[in-house]
């Protein structure tokens, strides 16, 4: 269903950049005093790692750190409401229109909008910007052609109108769903086409171009980036809506958790975002610093590659699931930062199983010894997991690599930079991996369109944006059982559908979920107004 966001990703490097040296970085954080000092009063200084960005064109950005960049400078033609995030509201589209067969959605746009190019925004663009997702085919496409958008047809299912835009739809898909999977997501960001088209290389409709740069209209304009130090975002002064709170925005790139609990405690920093529970919970009694957390439709799961080996096996991998230790892990390791969840359905979508059935299973070594006897493997098997950065991969991997043994599966683990998994696990050149996953609707079918509907599962098609590809998993039945639920329009029904098919998966998919994440980061008490939910932040919203 929508484009969904890996947790890392590929950090690029061009010649050409712009540097922004260590001096500089610093006094952006500073003011005219010491190196290090409260941060300024019109700027919003944030610590994250966010060496995974590799692009800024919405029509091929698959990570949630360039994600949250992009929802912060384009404009989608909705936006989820802030305060509850299964509901829409108006963005860039102050209304819309559909029809009594639900299969055409008309959207009224902002009048008198520019970009900060100046040129105006007119429906062309936006629906050219629909278009160019479609055409260039990278992952984010499938944001569209499952919904019957396709490179043929698109210019005459998306169309142009007085000030208006019309989605042409082949079936009468939920209206909402379509709302929140392709006008909330950043495949309905808006263009500068002019801009884009004047700097097109061969015929890439100016991809090479946003490489280090963004084309777009939105709250902020991304003014420099320098990979792997920092980001630095302005407010867009010609900007149709409200102005921002707060008219800088400056992400320091900083890897170590440690580091930005040191920044965050002296003040050098207003937000840390990749704070461990050590460090959570020794912050918790701060008079200067909040913790603030919400659940996110995030998941951290064991992916298995399904393609030969002992992997291939159902019940090879359902002894996987009992190896994991849900309950010690969640009080130990992911305190503050998730919570177990076996299910691919996250807590929160419509048709998601509740905490308990979400969650049937425990640490049962028992029950994974006779699993793998039952499978041919009773004297266990020799099997690598791979894992990135993310500060909680490695004890996981760890409690689940010395509980294997004790089973007789001798598991080596390997860490390694977070371009390097994806690269490994897109081409499916892994046994085992432990990552993490995020889809953009607060729908059960957000995750059952990538995690487990699979539509071409040849190595050849490169579905790099369907994990289920990725595990080199697809099953029919489930496909078709994916397909039924998404179009079931009595609600009781569809829950129902979707409950069978969340068990299912459970006891014989390709990946073993094990903890849905919370957003969770270190607040400095004078920054007013951190807003966000489970899909994204506001920063336009902040101030102090």
């Amino acid at each position: 269903m929508t484009n969904r966001n890996d947790v890392t990703g590929t950090k690029r490097r061009s010649a050409g950049r712009r540097l922004l040296s260590a001096a500089a970085v610093a006094a952006l954080c500073a003011g005219a005093g010491a190196a290090f000092a409260a941060t300024p009063k019109n700027a919003l200084v944030m610590a994250w790692n966010v060496d995974a960005i590799s692009t800024f064109d919405p029509a091929q950005v698959g990570e949630v750190v360039t994600n949250e960049i992009l929802q912060n400078t384009c404009d989608t033609l909705v936006d989820f409401d802030p305060a509850d995030e299964r509901k829409v509201q108006p963005s860039f589209a102050e209304r819309w229109d559909v029809s009594p067969d639900r299969k055409e959605i008309t959207f009224h746009l902002h009048k008198g909008a520019k970009f900060p190019s100046g040129n105006p925004v007119t429906a062309e663009d936006v629906a050219w910007s629909l278009h160019r997702v479609v055409k260039l085919n990278f992952g984010n496409a499938a944001t569209l052609t499952e919904f019957g958008f396709t490179k043929d047809n698109v210019e005459q299912t998306i169309v142009a109108g007085d000030n208006t835009v019309t989605f042409k739809l082949d079936k009468p898909y939920p209206t909402t769903l379509v709302l929140q999977s392709i006008a909330a997501n950043r495949v309905s960001m808006v263009m500068d086409r002019k801009t884009l088209m004047a700097n097109e290389q061969g015929s890439d409709l100016g991809n090479k171009y946003l490489a280090t740069r963004t084309a777009c209209v939105g709250p902020y304009k991304l003014t420099r980036w320098n990979a792997g130090e920092s980001i630095v975002l302005e407010a867009n002064d010609g900007y149709w809506g409200k102005a921002p709170g707060l008219k800088r925005i400056l992400i320091r790139h900083v890897a170590e958790p440690g580091t930005q609990r040191l920044l965050l405690s002296q003040g050098d920093v207003d937000v840390a975002r990749d704070l461990t529970p050590e460090d959570l919970k020794d912050l918790e009694g701060s008079k200067d610093v909040s913790i603030v957390k919400v659940l996110r439709p995030q998941l951290f799961y064991w992916g298995f590659n399904v393609a030969d080996g002992p992997f291939s096996k159902e019940k090879v991998r359902l002894a996987m699931r009992y190896l994991i230790d849900y309950e010690g892990l969640g009080k130990t390791v992911m305190t503050y930062l998730g919570v177990p969840r076996a299910s691919f359905a996250q807590l929160g979508a419509v048709g998601a199983l509740d905490a308990k059935e979400g969650q049937p299973f425990k640490l049962d070594l028992d029950k994974a010894k006779q699993l793998l006897t039952e499978a041919g493997y009773s004297n266990g098997f020799e099997a690598s997991v791979l894992f990135g950065t993310l500060p909680h991969a490695n004890p996981i991997a760890q409690s689940v690599q010395q509980n294997a043994a004790k089973v007789g599966v001798k598991l080596s683990l390997e860490r390694m930079a977070n371009a390097q998994l994806f690269s490994k696990v897109r081409g499916r050149e892994y046994q085992s991996a432990m990552l993490a996953w995020q889809t953009n609707v607060p729908d059960a079918h957000g995750n059952a369109s990538r995690l487990v509907f699979n539509p071409d599962n040849r190595p050849e098609a490169k579905q790099t944006q369907y994990p289920s590809w990725r595990s080199a998993y697809q099953d029919l039945d489930l496909n078709k059982k994916v397909d039924e639920a998404l179009l079931e329009p009595d609600p009781a029904k569809r829950d129902a559908l979707y409950a069978t098919l969340q068990k299912d998966v459970m006891a014989k998919g390709p990946m073993a979920f094990m903890f849905q994440m919370n957003n969770v980061a270190g607040v400095r008490k004078d920054l007013k107004a951190w807003t966000w939910n489970g899909f994204r932040a506001y920063y336009e919203l902040a101030a102090k």
